[in-house]
């Protein structure tokens, strides 16, 4: 177990542990987290893999009905057919497995410990017993242990289900625990136990063999593919009574049953799914932009509406303090007093801009009598101070909040509405502050003004989103006029305008409400919580929405979102774990090139899986057409795994790196209910696969038919085939355009078509190859022809395209 031996109350150095004692401590207690499931041994992995691959069920049977005829070599070459088969499938799945490895280790939880005297950040899972743990506002709590230093307010309802924050302090009788959330304060903890030993990891434990919930369309394709799997299977059983009610023999039956199963079973759907997805997200993280969960790429594609916090993601989050209007007395007083009222190692950047702008900190010498912190809902911060031998009331806040504090008569509050108007418009944030001396009211000293620099290329970005049918949703807690200044500055022109308030979300009935959300595209004074309502309202408008959010409260909101974007630099760890996407540099242009890359991922998969439909067109055929018409089979066992080994690496490797097309971003998003295929997608390459097929079997039974030998009919039938799949993999590389007008074809495609093609001219030019093939040599002009007749039969509709 996890647990550090000793007292609760014993003894640690305030240095921590050594580099060296916390390497010890990982290899005696493990690692900090919940243990995974039992590893299966490699060779039992393969064996999984050989005893559920549809192709190598088959192939199996093939082998040993060979036996049974006493076709020692087929049956060999179906055997050993066996090997590339798997291993083509366990080194494309052993890539998406190394991108998941890779996105699981950049998104792996950290946690700040403090070793060898140093604080420092590392992995969750390397905290180990006796370390000190450093925690802080929005932190999910790594480990067990007994707070030592500081005041923490954690919320423990993941745990207990109590909703209301706990208080801890050092000495307290309860430690805190791994997986809860800090809400409040800042602290050092000694820990006591890690991993399944501490209270979070006993429940997690229980939970580990849980298996995820899979996405729309993996579960589409996975439905699919078995409903297939179930056709092929009767139509295989009826193929082998049919041959075997027209007199052929039981083992030519199931040879014929087991050809057609392999031509027809589409096993490529899922794998190429789960590539496409894994190598996307991983590009995603090359470019600052960390997929959480595997299904976040999918869901990018039909993102519609974008909510963006002002800060830090349309703006740098960089506050400066542009002007203050001092109405009584001179500006120093009024940044004075508005130091008095901030906290003295707060982390809002208000305070310190305040801090930074005084000569002298008047706080120096001073005793803090009274603090009321700032409050959302109040929206002001107090704080009374004894000042030399003077108590000194100071407060900043909202104007609105400031004025009802005071009684100021009806000429000073028109004059400070002024002045606030017109830093608003011009784009600053504005607080008020106010002072008053011992039981003396309150009185307004001024404002300040605070300017957050607009990002450079946040306009750029917006029109892009435009471009592309993404509305963006501006959300701020500003005044409406800063918030409409922002809006302007970044791009939002006339949509700036259709701006509504926090207030105005509460006084509305819920269906005045969703309208509101419906038409609005700036969010003024709005509370954190608020952002949950309107996810809300925008989900039930139909939309398929993108949060983003940086702290502890923005959670609910996060995971109530088609997608949650949480910001990785000031994101909280609960904000982060509540995200499906994490932006490494908080830039919405990010965002928008994230949006852009799914659609890319996207429009790829479609290609991948229309050349799919393509390619099993001419097998089915030949599988089904041939033996109708009382001909030998065109496709063997040993010939399908030729061409599986072809389409298996062509599908996973030729579309996954293709660039975006052109118009990506100026067409609108993906519907909601939109399948993986549309109409368009699948019946293209099926009319295409489907003349390729008609000129694959009509050339075969022509020869067989005029008497030419089974071999050659077979290689010129093969020369077809082969020929019309490399053309159709350029075709469906551009499904919108002509080939010729189409993107140039990557180094992978040229490759790829080279050797598909090269196999072709080996297997019936090298007479060892040939003789296991079963082919012959056609003549030049049969092998024109045959090239001829494949161009036609794939490049027909290419002028046609639109």
């Amino acid at each position: 177990m996890n647990v550090e031996t000793g007292e609760r109350t014993g003894a640690f150095s305030a240095a921590g542990l050594t580099a060296v004692e916390a390497a010890q401590r990982l290899r005696r207690y493990g690692a900090n987290s919940v243990a995974a499931r039992r590893r299966v041994p490699p060779i039992l992995v393969w064996a999984g893999r050989i005893a559920t691959d549809p192709m190598a069920i088959l192939l199996a049977v093939a082998a040993a009905t060979y036996v049974a005829l006493g076709d020692q070599v087929d049956a060999w070459v179906a055997g050993i057919a066996l090997v590339p088969i798997v291993l083509v499938g366990v080194v494309l799945e052993g890539r998406a497995d190394a991108a998941l490895a890779r996105l699981r280790d950049l998104a792996a939880p950290r946690a700040r410990v403090v070793r060898d005297g140093v604080e420092q950040e590392i992995r969750a899972e390397d905290v180990v017993p006796g370390d000190l743990l450093v925690v802080g506002e929005g932190d999910v709590v790594a480990a067990d242990g007994d707070l030592v230093e500081g005041r923490l307010a954690i919320d423990e309802s993941a745990l207990t289900g109590e909703s209301i924050p706990v208080e801890h302090a050092p000495g307290g009788d309860v430690a805190i625990a791994a997986g809860t959330v800090v809400v409040g304060g800042r602290g050092t903890a000694h820990v006591r136990a890690t991993g399944e030993a501490s209270r979070y990891g006993a429940i997690a434990a229980m939970l580990r063999d849980l298996t995820p919930p899979r996405t729309p369309i993996e579960s589409a394709i996975r439905g699919v593919v078995f409903r297939i799997g179930i056709a092929v299977v009767c139509i295989c059983v009826a193929v082998a009574v049919s041959e075997r009610m027209h007199g052929s023999p039981w083992t030519v039956a199931l040879i014929a049953a087991v050809s057609l199963g392999m031509a027809a079973m589409p096993e490529e759907l899922p794998m190429v799914y789960t590539l496409y997805l894994a190598l996307g997200a991983w590009r995603l993280a090359r470019d600052r932009a960390l997929v959480r969960r595997l299904g976040s790429v999918e869901t990018l594609g039909s993102t519609s509406t974008i909510c963006v916090d002002k800060t830090g993601t349309l703006t740098h989050g960089r506050v400066e303090l542009a002007e203050v209007v001092a109405r009584e007395g001179d500006e120093e007083t009024v940044l004075e007093t508005a130091v008095l009222a901030s906290e003295p190692r707060g982390a809002d950047p208000l305070d310190a801009a305040f801090t930074r702008a005084v000569l002298v900190d008047p706080r120096v010498g001073a005793a803090l009598l009274e603090d009321v912190p700032y409050d959302a809902r109040r929206r002001y911060a107090a704080k009374r101070w004894r000042l030399h031998g003077e108590v000194i009331h100071a407060v900043k806040g909202a104007l609105e909040a400031v004025l009802d504090l005071t009684h100021a008569d009806p000429a000073t509050r028109a004059e400070a509405w002024n002045a606030n108007d017109r830093l608003a418009a011009e784009g600053m944030r504005v607080l008020a502050v106010a002072r008053a001396a011992d039981r003396a009211p309150l009185r307004l000293l001024g404002l300040a003004g605070f300017r957050d620099p607009v990002r450079d290329d946040a306009p750029a970005a917006l029109a892009e989103c435009r471009s592309a049918g993404v509305r963006v949703v501006m959300i701020t807690g500003d005044h409406p006029t800063t918030a409409r200044a922002i809006a302007q500055r970044v791009g939002f022109g006339a949509d700036a305008d259709r701006l509504v308030t926090g207030d105005a979300l509460d006084a509305a009935d819920d269906d005045a409400r969703r309208a509101l959300i419906g038409s609005a595209r700036v969010f003024a004074r709005t509370r954190p919580e608020q952002k949950l309502t309107i996810v809300r309202a925008l989900r039930a408008n139909g939309e398929v929405v993108a949060m983003t959010g940086d702290g502890t409260n923005d959670a609910l909101a996060l995971r109530e979102a088609d997608i949650g974007i949480a910001m990785g630099r000031r994101g909280t760890e609960v904000a982060r774990e509540a995200a499906g996407l994490v932006l490494l540099d908080d830039d919405v242009s990010t965002i928008v090139r994230a949006i852009r890359d799914g659609r890319r991922i996207f429009d790829n998969l479609r290609k991948a899986f229309g050349y799919l439909v393509g390619f099993h067109a001419p097998l089915l055929a030949g599988a089904i057409a041939l033996p109708a018409l009382g001909l030998p089979l065109l496709l063997e066992p040993i010939h399908l795994v030729w061409l599986e080994l072809v389409v298996h690496p062509t599908s996973s490797l030729v579309y996954e790196g293709d660039p975006a097309d052109a118009d990506v971003m100026r067409r609108p998003p993906r519907p909601r209910t939109e399948g993986l295929l549309r109409r368009s997608d699948w019946l293209r390459p099926a009319l295409l696969g489907t003349t390729l097929a008609l000129a694959v079997v009509a050339l075969d039974a022509w020869l067989l038919l005029t008497g030419t030998a089974v071999g050659t009919a077979r290689a010129a039938a093969l020369i077809v085939m082969f020929v019309g799949q490399t053309v159709l993999v350029f075709v469906q590389r551009s499904p919108a355009r002509p080939v010729w007008r189409g993107a140039p074809p990557t180094p992978v495609a040229w490759w790829l078509a080279g050797a598909t093609l090269a196999s072709l001219a080996l297997a019936i030019l090298v007479p060892p190859l040939a003789s296991v093939l079963h082919l012959g040599v056609p003549s030049p002009s049969l092998a024109l022809s045959a090239v001829g007749a494949a161009l036609a039969a794939t490049l027909w509709l290419e002028p046609f395209k639109r």
